[in-house]
């Protein structure tokens, strides 16, 4: 799939999530769209995703867009994923984010086989929220391991499992993929070897892979299996 196609389906997506079809306008621009529902963020909060040079913005009244079309009017559109170049223009509380979104198609995927042998488990077992537990709670948090519906695939080691991928069904037929390892397992390559299997899956399923990362360790797994990076997200509480 040309990148053009992985671009054009990650903003369909967006934009469904936002609740603004077409919202992506060509060439450097910024929509800000008045959507009290968006799910680009928390409810009344301000959600900002950036997508191959043009950008999206959801607030929750047109108090709200006013004040941010004019804070965001002399920004390029890297500056509203990047939470320091915000606060410089908007009276920020809590931000979430930034995190990288990058998407994989069926050509540019690069499979991973490990050492170790990758085994299928459903999507609530406890061996996975032993994993959890064993990463702690911000680490896990992150993964989302908790939100697959996918069937999740894993690596033990010693009879435990080390390292877990799935993924949870998101409109547009998107694969949203979450990665988690054990502290003691990391750096050994088997969150690549979970997360190939994970991704695999949602290929042949007829699926767009998504991965959403804020570590440089996971964005490191992603472009190893041949995600590209397109854009990024943000998400504002403004004071």
């Amino acid at each position: 799939m040309p990148t053009q196609d992985l671009v054009r389906e990650a903003r369909e997506l967006w934009e469904e999530l936002a609740g603004a079809a077409r919202s992506f306008t060509p060439g450097g621009t910024v929509s800000v769209i008045v959507s009290p529902e968006s799910r680009l963020c928390p409810s009344g909060w301000v959600g900002v995703v950036a997508l191959a040079g043009s950008a999206i913005v959801t607030v929750p009244s047109e108090k709200t867009a006013a004040t941010v079309r004019t804070a965001f009017s002399g920004l390029p559109v890297e500056a509203l994923v990047d939470a320091a170049s915000v606060r410089d223009v908007l009276p920020v509380a809590r931000t979430l984010g930034p995190a990288t979104l990058a998407y994989a198609s069926p050509e540019g995927f690069r499979p991973v086989t490990g050492p170790s042998p990758v085994e299928r488990l459903p999507a609530g077992h406890p061996a996975l929220r032993a994993l959890e537990a064993a990463a702690g709670q911000e680490d896990s948090a992150e993964a989302s391991l908790d939100e697959i519906t996918s069937p999740a695939f894993v690596v033990r080691e010693g009879g435990r499992v080390v390292a877990a991928a799935g993924y949870e069904g998101w409109p547009r037929r998107t694969a949203h993929i979450s990665v988690l390892t054990a502290p003691q397992a990391r750096g050994r390559g088997l969150a690549r070897t979970a997360a190939s299997a994970a991704v695999a899956h949602a290929l042949a399923a007829g699926l767009l892979p998504q991965w959403r990362a804020r570590p440089p360790a996971s964005r490191r797994v992603a472009a190893a299996l041949g995600f590209e990076e397109l854009g990024a997200q943000l998400s504002l509480e403004l004071a």
